[in-house]
């Protein structure tokens, strides 16, 4: 992986020009208000001046806001407005945003084969990080918290971007690399106790942010799921199977395949795995709850517990059909997004401004702008969709900041000044609150 360490902002005005900017303000205007239109002209740019560095190998950095490092995860949902824009542009309009996206995927993937268990890194190997006590001391990494969803979204991007663009250039040697790197790992943590010698801990801090029994988590059985650490909020699993995430880890499973080719070596060990962890979440994470009736649990260990709850980010119960296929009409999503909604889930808050998903990584009756707008994007129900923008751009506190969690009772009790994966979501919302067919 390259150390250069030249980094350069990319002009937003050149990757966005101001005019299709213009375009799709007016008709978020037109559909949701002023309010909502102006949070988005001002965030849709935002991320663009402000989180992007290209290096000097040609690649793209992101760092999330306020946090100088770059997360997978984050990265990869920061880029879901822009692809939209480009499905929705003619081809060719915009070239620079297309080829900007390209260089995220391919720095994404050099990371992926650097280390799979990683979830955030630096852009050269200076030795930042978030905390120098955890175990290990690779100076690329800013955290070495493992979680199924980074294995994921960078692949998931590449897909989402040659949809868009039909340019499937970047999947060259590097993505093979990174994809025969993911689905060892993914394998390997089919039998986390026996077969893997990923430990984290973090010295003196919450349970949230470190695993017991010396760092290789609670006992889980073998069920045919794949192990993770940590949920995509970064705090650690309580049951070892994250129910969401393993979902995800199939329907990205597919997608290498599909780019791969059928008779490919990898891309058959991929589709068998992906056959292997849909069979264990059907046997293992799937229950039946007193209200809802058979809904997917959110974690599970394979020795009895189940944890019947949802976290506000992706991926969670409720995102499903956004990363992993799942047809929003399904039956069990149905049954499973209204516990999700429902004051059965645990992390549910209600309150004066908002109602909807949060965290035990946040304060108690902190709802997240995220979970507010997967709702949004996974619901049929357009006035649902439009209802949820104007909430999610009513309570910034007068900031211009779609924040990270905000209280059901005062928006200027918020968490994070500035979480770019929050506009985002914010803005791809937005995006499909106005581009119903009616907007057409």
């Amino acid at each position: 992986m390259s150390s250069d360490t030249g980094m350069v902002r990319p002009d937003p005005d050149e990757l966005l020009p101001p005019p299709i900017v213009r375009r799709w303000t007016e008709r978020i205007d037109r559909f949701a208000g002023a309010e909502c239109a102006d949070l988005f002209a001002v965030a849709i740019r935002r991320t663009l001046a402000r989180t992007l560095h290209r290096l000097d190998d040609g690649t793209v950095f992101v760092v999330t806001g306020d946090i100088p490092a770059m997360w997978l995860r984050d990265a990869a949902t920061q880029m879901r407005p822009y692809l939209a824009l480009l499905g929705a542009t003619g081809p060719g309009e915009l070239p620079g945003l297309a080829e900007m996206i390209g260089g995220v995927v391919r720095r994404q993937f050099a990371y992926i084969a650097h280390d799979p268990y990683a979830n955030a890194f630096n852009a050269a190997p200076n030795g930042n990080c978030h905390e120098p006590r955890d175990l290990g001391d690779d100076p690329w990494l800013w955290e070495r918290k493992y979680e199924i969803d980074s294995l994921c979204f960078p692949f998931q991007l590449a897909d989402q971007l040659a949809r868009a663009t039909a340019d499937t250039a970047h999947f060259t040697a590097a993505f093979r690399a990174a994809a025969g790197t993911a689905v060892d790992t993914l394998t390997v943590e089919l039998d986390h106790e026996n077969l893997s010698s990923y430990r984290f801990v973090r010295p003196d801090t919450i349970p949230q942010d470190t695993l017991p029994r010396d760092g290789r988590g609670a006992p889980v059985a073998v069920t045919g799921m794949t192990w993770s650490a940590f949920r995509p909020s970064d705090d650690a699993c309580v049951h070892g199977y994250l129910v969401p995430a393993n979902l995800m880890a199939a329907h990205t499973l597919d997608l290498i395949a599909a780019r791969l080719g059928v008779a490919d070596e990898l891309a058959v060990r991929a589709r068998s795995l992906a056959a292997i962890l849909r069979a264990g979440v059907e046997a293992h994470g799937v229950v039946a709850h007193p209200h809802h009736g058979e809904i997917w649990a959110y974690e599970v260990d394979g020795l009895g517990a189940t944890l019947l709850a949802d976290d506000a980010n992706m991926p969670s119960l409720l995102s499903l059909p956004l990363v992993a296929g799942i047809d929003p009409a399904d039956a069990r999503y149905a049954r499973t997004r209204g516990f999700v909604l429902s004051p059965d889930n645990p992390y549910f808050y209600r309150g004066a401004l908002a109602a909807g998903p949060g965290s035990p990584h946040t304060p108690v009756d902190h709802v997240w702008p995220i979970a507010l707008a997967v709702a949004g994007l996974t619901t049929a129900d357009r006035s649902e969709s439009l209802r949820l923008l104007r909430t999610i751009a009513a309570t910034t506190a007068g900031t211009g900041h779609v924040h990270e969690s905000f209280h059901v009772d005062d928006d200027t009790r918020f968490t994070r000044d500035w979480f770019s994966w929050a506009d985002s979501m914010y803005c791809e919302l937005a995006l499909r609150v106005a581009g119903y067919p009616q907007a057409l």
